[in-house]
């Protein structure tokens, strides 16, 4: 082990395709599997193994975070984020069985909006209108897309399972211009509920394991650090 005062970069290892086993079938994902090796910075390889990911149409996200200023019942000024109820089958189907220590048996979550970046929308100002579609879909807030703040830079939720990347933004919204939720057409988003918290609350109760969704509780600590939580600067 070495000690290091900074973080340097990880050694550069590269990994070869040595045989596609995947097929096409799939619905929204798709499972990958091919026979790969590593290769070390010096150029050795490891012995072959079979890995499998998960792929889809529409890889990368944008998670957006729309929150305001408002007084709460004691009269004290709060920036509040809104969230999204969210039901997730492979949560819900989950067997408490398998879990080594005891469960919630309601598997629901609050989200912040996100979804899925289209094939056309590139660059920085793609991301913006990914944003902005996603987030009058789900919230029914409009906005121009050049009113989205990013919030850090990209993450990666999954990367063993996943090529996915999650790209952050902000917006400050106006709750007396919402309108309906376009939503998708899904069961599933039809499934959910808006409701707007205080960020302080919601922090709290992701310590506490209330708020389990972690590009949520990211994006909101990283709305932390950007923004005071009580409106003064």
């Amino acid at each position: 082990m070495r000690v290091q005062e900074t973080l340097p970069a990880p050694p550069h290892y590269d990994i070869i395709v040595l045989d596609d086993l995947s097929t096409q079938d799939g619905g929204f994902l798709r499972r990958l599997s091919r026979r790969v090796c590593t290769v070390s910075p010096s150029g050795e390889r490891s012995a072959p193994l079979i890995y499998d990911e998960v792929d889809r149409r529409a890889l990368d996200a944008v998670v957006i975070v729309p929150h305001f200023l408002a007084k709460n019942e004691q009269g004290l000024t709060q920036r509040y984020v809104v969230l999204r109820s969210a039901i997730r089958p492979p949560l819900a189907l989950r067997k408490s069985s398998r879990s080594p220590i005891s469960e919630n048996e309601n598997r629901g979550l609050w989200e912040v909006p996100a979804g899925l970046v289209e094939a056309h929308e590139r660059g920085l100002d793609g991301l913006r209108a990914a944003a902005a579609r996603e987030l009058a879909e789900e919230t029914g807030f409009f906005v121009s897309p050049m009113a989205l703040h990013e919030l850090g830079p990209s993450s990666l939720p999954a990367p063993g399972v996943i090529a996915e990347r999650h790209f952050y933004f902000h917006v400050e919204v106006d709750p007396v211009e919402q309108t309906s939720p376009q939503l998708d057409g899904s069961a599933l988003e039809a499934a959910g509920e808006l409701i707007a918290v205080p960020v302080a609350h919601c922090l709290l109760a992701a310590r506490l394991g209330e708020l389990q969704d972690t590009k949520t509780e990211l994006a909101l600590r990283r709305l932390a650090d950007e923004l005071p939580l009580n409106g003064e600067r």
